[in-house]
C-alpha cells in the first residue's frame, strides 16, 4: 500500500524548506559577511588616508622641517625619531609599494585614492544590500512554502 499523496507532498515541502534553509545559511549569509567584512577593510584603509591627511595638513601649517615623532616597531613598541627634513614623504599606494612625495602630491593622491576607496564602499554596500534581498526573498519563499500568514507589518500607518 503506497503512502498517501498528501504526505508525499508533504515531505517533498520538507525537503525544500531543508534545501532553502542550507542555501540561506551556507551560501548567503557566508557572502554577506564577506561583503561586510571586505567593506570594513576599506572603510580602515580610508581612515588611514585621512589620517594622513590630517597629518600632512598639520606639518603644512607648522612650516617646520623638522618633526619629531614616536615610530611603532611593532607589537607597539615605539621608538622616538627625529626627521631633519620631512618635506617629502613615503605614501603607500597599494601593493606593498611606496612613493617619495611633496605634501601638494600627496594631499593630491590622497584625495583621489579616498575617492576611488569610497565608490567602492558604495558598490559593496549595494552588493550587501543585493544579498539581504535574496535571503528575504528565501525567506518569503520558505513562508509560502509552509503554507505560514504573512508577519505583522513592521511599519506603522502614519495618520
Amino acid at each position: 500500500m503506497s503512502p498517501p499523496a498528501d504526505a508525499n507532498a508533504n515531505a517533498n515541502v520538507g525537503q525544500k524548506v531543508v534545501q532553502y534553509e542550507n542555501f540561506i545559511n551556507e551560501v548567503l549569509k557566508r557572502d554577506l559577511q564577506k561583503v561586510l567584512e571586505q567593506r570594513d577593510v576599506v572603510y580602515e584603509k580610508i581612515s588611514q588616508y585621512l589620517q594622513l591627511k590630517n597629518t600632512i595638513q598639520s606639518l603644512q601649517e607648522a612650516e617646520s622641517l623638522r618633526l619629531k615623532t614616536d615610530v611603532d616597531l611593532g607589537c607597539n613598541f615605539y621608538v622616538q625619531a627625529e626627521v631633519d627634513d620631512s618635506s617629502r614623504i613615503f605614501v603607500a599606494v597599494g601593493f606593498g609599494f611606496f612613493v617619495e612625495m611633496t605634501h601638494d602630491e600627496a594631499l593630491r593622491f590622497i584625495d583621489k585614492k579616498t575617492s576611488q576607496l569610497t565608490a567602492f564602499t558604495e558598490q559593496l554596500t549595494k552588493d550587501s544590500a543585493k544579498i539581504k534581498a535574496n535571503i528575504r526573498m528565501v525567506l518569503e519563499g520558505l513562508r509560502e512554502l509552509q503554507g505560514l500568514s504573512e508577519p505583522e507589518s513592521r511599519t506603522r500607518d502614519i495618520f
